[in-house]
């Protein structure tokens, strides 16, 4: 945690750029502890969620150890529609 507030400008750019091109749909730090996040991406494949992480500078600084991409098939919600790759 000390290491963040380092790198947290460009990890939310990075997060604002994936934003802007309609990638991301939302994301944040889980809380009590802080030791996760979840981003939701929207694609048609894991690519997008894994280039993202790959050049996250969270992971690239090493703030952030292991990372995993995964399918979310939305039930309700917002109007999103399900999402599920291979």
């Amino acid at each position: 945690m000390q290491r963040r507030p380092l790198f947290r400008d460009a990890h939310i750019a990075l997060a604002k750029k994936a934003t802007s091109k309609g990638q991301l749909l939302a994301g944040g730090a889980l809380a009590e502890p802080v030791d996760q996040a979840v981003l939701l991406f929207k694609s048609d494949s894991a690519e997008v969620a894994e280039a993202f992480a790959r050049q996250d500078p969270y992971v690239v600084a090493g703030l952030v150890t292991s990372w995993q991409v995964r399918p979310w098939n939305i039930a309700i919600g917002a109007g999103l529609p399900a999402i599920t790759f291979p």
